[in-house]
């Protein structure tokens, strides 16, 4: 890529992976690459900024996915899908030079670690995944209505989609709600099909008796075998991190 043009422009596009992949295939095709890249909905306007609106064209997005798949391998799709999950900054850039590069160079894109933004994707890709894998054991769902149940988590990338269908997986006939509280994302699924909802209002009924009686059962078993003078918070937190301690039924501090 020594050889493409640096525009001074800021892209805006609709911060999902389509968009995202409409600006792989803009950028791939005309060979340049942009100063920033911004999702629309966290962009601040900037008098300084000259700004380029990319839409989503799904014609063009399946067109890129196909393309890496095919020319570069499922390994660079994977890495640069759980990549954009991620909450780090400018995470845009770094998939976007990274799947550009793979395109002329091919699979061995991957064995360039010293390339900082290969670096970065991986690693970016290592910290969505860790999380994501944490949380499929940490989950709490409770019951609040009929057949209906409801999980809430605070994760540091938006995995909700990964850690949704996971569930599906395990769960499929089950109703539930993931509830993403640090983004207000709803992962909505309804034994059938699954959809994903931000930024609404979405009413949760209250717990029902039989989940209380099973919350205080379990509350009540987690003390039981506590052995209070051998609690060691720091030691916990080790294992279990204590931004995850809210979305638990028992509280560590209690025993």
């Amino acid at each position: 890529m020594s050889n493409w043009k640096l525009i001074n422009q800021t892209i805006i596009y609709d911060g999902t992976f389509n968009g995202f992949l409409n600006i792989v295939f803009q950028c791939y095709s005309n060979k340049f690459l942009p100063q920033k890249i911004y999702d629309e909905k966290t962009y601040s306007p900037n008098f300084l900024d000259k700004t380029m609106y990319i839409d989503t064209d799904y014609t063009k997005s399946e067109r890129v996915f196909n393309g890496i798949n095919n020319n570069i391998g499922y390994e660079v799709l994977y890495n640069s899908f759980y990549a954009f999950l991620s909450d780090e900054k400018e995470k845009e850039m770094n998939i976007l030079k990274y799947i550009c590069e793979g395109f002329d160079i091919g699979p061995k894109i991957n064995t360039m670690i010293t390339v900082s933004y290969v670096y970065k994707v991986i690693s970016m890709r290592r910290k969505a995944l860790s999380e994501c894998h944490k949380l499929k054991g940490l989950l709490r769902f409770i019951e609040v209505g009929e057949n209906i149940f409801y999980a809430q988590v605070h994760p540091d990338n938006n995995i909700i989609e990964p850690l949704g269908q996971h569930f599906i997986r395990r769960l499929p006939s089950q109703n539930f709600i993931i509830h993403d509280k640090n983004r207000n994302l709803y992962f909505l699924y309804n034994g059938k099909d699954y959809t994903i909802v931000e930024n609404q209002d979405i009413h949760i009924p209250e717990i029902t008796l039989e989940e209380q009686k099973y919350q205080d059962l379990w509350k009540m078993f987690f003390k039981t075998i506590a052995i209070k003078e051998r609690k060691n918070p720091r030691c916990q937190m080790q294992f279990m991190p204590k931004k995850y301690w809210k979305d638990l039924i028992e509280n560590p501090y209690d025993v």
